[in-house]
């Protein structure tokens, strides 16, 4: 799929990317430095940011990490800062840091729903907060990172629900607030998704899987390839007029409600 766009589409652009020392967000930052953006990629523990960052200049990219929890505003206000001196002023941000496990409501403590809210929806409104005064203005992309319970209730995913509609609504709401600046927002949807945290913890069988891989009309799970090229394209000329819009990518997950019914159940 690289080869569908031109080479080099983000030269001499800079990117943040929380959650990416692994999964959909470190594919997103490796995207992107292979079309030229220098990248900070950020991450609660630096030895997966490490391992990321070297894989990223293996190929010749530019990155910087940052060692930081989306929970600690101040913590996300100094990275910014310090990605802002080192690549000068954000073009892009993509906000991928999330918390999941499967539990009903009386099966998860208030810490545990709190902990999931904390880190996608704070966490999100952490990192958009913080990165305004270093965004470019205009020109500035900031994508969040949601999922399909932002829409559709599910059980054993109170916790997700309440945290990813939050974010949704929270992305929009920022379209509307900073699009006169031109800074545009918007929402990737992921359905399931290879070889990734998320679903090792919500898939953790053969049969689970292919019992979700039955209930997507595609038949299959995404890969974090196709993810990373949304992103790509929403981060580019061709997307310019597109804000507060939340793109699924999901194989048409989302249209079929029976299988949303329980997440989790063996």
């Amino acid at each position: 799929m690289a080869g569908v766009f031109r080479d080099n589409l983000l030269a001499g652009k800079s990117a943040f990317v929380t959650g990416g020392g692994s999964g959909i967000g470190q594919r997103i930052a490796e995207r992107f430095a292979e079309h030229g953006a220098k990248v900070t990629i950020a991450g609660r523990k630096q030895q997966k940011l490490d391992a990321a960052a070297e894989a990223i200049r293996s190929t010749g990219g530019a990155v910087a990490t940052a060692a930081v929890d989306v929970r600690d505003y101040p913590a996300v206000e100094a990275a910014f800062q310090k990605a802002h001196e080192q690549f000068g002023p954000i073009d892009i941000v993509i906000c991928s840091a999330a918390g999941n496990f499967p539990a009903p409501v009386m099966g998860m403590s208030v810490n545990g729903f709190r902990a999931v809210i904390d880190i996608d929806l704070m966490g999100t409104f952490n990192t958009c907060r913080a990165s305004y005064v270093y965004l470019r203005k205009p020109g500035a992309n900031i994508i969040s990172i949601s999922a399909n319970q932002a829409t559709i209730p599910v059980a054993n995913q109170a916790h997700v629900c309440a945290a990813k509609a939050g974010v949704d609504l929270l992305t929009r709401t920022l379209a509307i607030e900073w699009g006169p600046e031109g800074i545009r927002c918007n929402c990737i949807t992921p359905g399931p998704t290879d070889d990734t945290e998320g679903m090792r913890r919500l898939a953790p069988t053969p049969e689970i899987r292919e019992r979700i891989e039955q209930e997507v009309p595609l038949r299959r799970f995404g890969t974090k390839d196709e993810l990373a090229d949304l992103a790509l394209f929403l981060c580019s000329d061709a997307a310019a007029y597109i804000n507060g819009a939340v793109y699924h990518c999901d194989g048409g997950q989302s249209l079929v409600r029976s299988f949303r019914a329980v997440v989790g159940s063996h």
